[in-house]
């Protein structure tokens, strides 16, 4: 079933990048950008996006339900049966901070979910038109490529932290930790772009506080199929429903275990 549904997904997303989400980008009035929470934006082109994902997505696999950010924001108790059934998940613009600033990275992610189990993510870079994907044993592939995951070269292991939903006092500890372990780096604020990284040899480690399916349901498949670790922070598997904090994805297990080591022991 993934082999068949791959081509229809992806034409969908980059029609949609093309034309709802690339014509926006840069081009948006003050009015169509919105605060839904504190640094938690949303614009119509999210909106836009999302709706024309839903009917798409819709139309390529009836059976399955859709969860898609936009609409949990409206409706918070669609969440609630994300890890019930077979279910699209849907990100209509990841890194919305980024693109209604006019400046990349953002992306598009899409994932399908099995009682809590992803079957398949696929994540667009609508500006580049670079595509992720991964199916659960297939492996991951980027721009149609088979993708293995690769550690960076510098003198120290490269950490990306995602610390925005920390404390002040577990962002400070976060960062005292990783002295002479990690070289620290800003993160994206873009989970589209992270994930990519851990496999392409940029980063090692991120960590995200804040763990909603539309986010990490594709990126978690694409770093594990390649060979990477991504997993709960107690060692236990991601599963798309799981409402509760803390993910950690590395380019390798070696460097997983290093820094549970370095931040949790």
């Amino acid at each position: 079933m993934m082999v068949e549904l791959h081509d229809p997904v992806v034409a969908l997303m980059r029609q949609v990048g093309r034309d709802i989400v690339m014509p926006r980008y840069q081009n948006l009035a003050a009015e169509e950008i919105s605060e839904k929470a504190a640094n938690d934006f949303v614009t119509i082109a999210d909106k836009e996006s999302e709706i024309r994902l839903a009917e798409g997505l819709a139309s390529i696999l009836p059976e399955a339900g859709v969860i898609g950010e936009e609409a949990c924001a409206a409706d918070p108790s669609i969440l609630d049966r994300a890890g019930d059934g077979l279910n699209w998940i849907i990100d209509p613009i990841d890194g919305t901070g980024n693109f209604a600033s006019g400046k990349p990275p953002f992306g598009i992610m899409i994932a399908l979910a099995d009682n809590g189990a992803t079957l398949a993510g696929w994540i667009l870079d609508p500006l580049t038109g670079r595509l992720c994907h991964a199916t659960l044993g297939g492996g991951s592939h980027v721009d149609g490529e088979r993708i293995m995951a690769k550690e960076s070269t510098g003198d120290l292991p490269i950490a990306a932290i995602s610390t925005i939903f920390m404390e002040a006092e577990e962002r400070a500890e976060m960062k005292r930790k990783s002295q002479a372990i990690f070289t620290m780096v800003d993160i994206p604020r873009c989970a589209a772009e992270q994930y990519p990284r851990l496999v392409l040899g940029q980063n090692d480690v991120s960590i995200f506080a804040r763990v909603l399916p539309w986010d990490h349901a594709a990126g978690t498949l694409f770093v594990n199929e390649a060979g990477g670790c991504c997993q709960r922070l107690d060692g236990s598997a991601y599963r798309v429903g799981e409402q509760r904090r803390g993910l950690m994805g590395a380019s390798s297990p070696r460097l997983w275990d290093l820094a549970a080591k370095t931040y949790y022991a």
